[in-house]
């Protein structure tokens, strides 16, 4: 089973229906996110994000955890009944078995401490859910290249990058939070912050968005045009297939980086938590949504608004496209400043790194940075 199962993850291409290996991997992955629902709530101390915890309506996760764990239960008896991939069906009911004897979605909550070091494994879990499901439906819908599989070539790599940004997104925050604060506080104004926390909800919206853009613009750009910056940069690029789970790859120094020199003026400016919010669910839907292999361009809008077809350019190969479209909300941006792609071509042909020098595999990137001899 653990041969076959190891086989499987280590492969790509699409899955064919008729085998059992598509349920199976749904009631697979069912089965890993129900363990992993249940081990946050035998330690939400150390395993759950603290600003996420006030939000939780735990009722509803168990809900979800008690159906999620009936249809991947259900899934994997029919195909071992019927002979359908059973090392596949066996691990997925293997994993339901262990959850609910360790309680499943009944696991009590009781009080715990608010101040304890922790990785974030159920903002890992939601995230994983939320994305795949919305944006591989949407994929599926819009599809660009539709010849392109879920689990296309490298999708370990990326599935990898995934799991570790996400899950020290603690850390990343609190080290995020420690810097901006420590370099970035004298410069807090408070006539300044007074008139954006007086502005309206809307325009506090719009204003976060080309703080952040402004400075993500220059940022962004300094990590092409900076050869020491680029080492670190290029794994982001070195993905050879655009889809909602590329934008996952990004070296960990480069996320820390950015995210301090993004959140520094945000803070300085005082915006309110509510934008702030909004603020968040906005970079974390075009971060994905612009990776994705979806044929999205706006019309007229695309000028104004960073699409898919804006950013799929800024991964092409193509001489027309390197070192352009930096801008991750506002394409006007790029525009104004004379670095947006112009082609006649509506989308790239080739994705990556020219040269393809950079290699395959999440502690291969890791290390790339400070190994690479150019």
């Amino acid at each position: 089973m653990l041969e076959k199962l190891n086989e499987l993850t280590e492969s790509h291409g699409e899955l064919r229906p008729g085998k059992g290996i598509m349920s199976g991997v749904i009631a697979l992955s069912l089965g890993i996110l129900c363990f992993l629902g249940v081990l946050a709530f035998h330690f939400p101390e150390y395993l759950t994000t603290p600003e996420l915890r006030k939000s939780y309506n735990v009722d509803v996760i168990r809900m979800v955890m008690f159906a999620s764990l009936v249809i991947a239960g259900g899934i994997s008896l029919v195909n071992i009944i019927f002979n359908r991939s059973r090392w596949l069906a066996g691990a997925a009911f293997l994993l339901v078995v262990a959850t609910a004897l360790l309680g499943g979605h009944k696991v009590p909550v009781n009080d715990f401490a608010d101040n304890t070091p922790y990785i974030g494994l159920d903002w890992f879990i939601l995230d994983l859910l939320g994305s795949s499901l919305i944006f591989i439906f949407i994929e599926k819908l819009f599809a660009l290249r539709k010849d392109q599989p879920v689990f296309r070539a490298e999708w370990q790599t990326d599935f990898h990058h995934f799991i570790v940004n996400h899950m020290i997104v603690g850390f990343v925050l609190l080290a995020t939070n420690l810097l901006v604060h420590k370099f970035f506080g004298w410069a807090a104004n408070d006539g300044i912050r007074g008139w954006v926390q007086g502005l309206p909800f809307w325009a506090g919206v719009l204003l976060i968005v080309l703080v952040a853009d402004l400075v993500q613009y220059w940022t962004h750009r300094a990590y092409h045009e900076v050869p020491v910056l680029w080492r670190l940069h290029a794994v982001h690029h070195s993905a050879k297939s655009m889809d909602w789970l590329a934008g996952s790859r990004q070296h960990i120094l480069e996320l820390l980086i950015t995210r301090t020199l993004i959140l520094a003026p945000i803070y300085v400016f005082g915006f309110s938590k509510e934008v702030i919010d909004a603020y968040i669910v906005i970079v974390g839907f075009q971060a994905v949504f612009n990776h994705s292999n979806v044929s999205v361009r706006l019309g007229p809008l695309r000028y104004i608004i960073v699409t898919p077809n804006f950013h799929h350019w800024h991964h092409s190969q193509d001489q027309e496209a390197l070192d352009r479209n930096y801008s991750a909300h506002y394409a006007f941006i790029d525009y104004l400043f004379g670095t947006a792609v112009k082609s006649t071509r509506l989308w790239p042909d080739r994705y990556g790194v020219l040269g393809d020098y950079v290699p395959n595999g999440f502690l291969k990137q890791l290390k790339f940075p400070f190994t690479w001899k150019p």
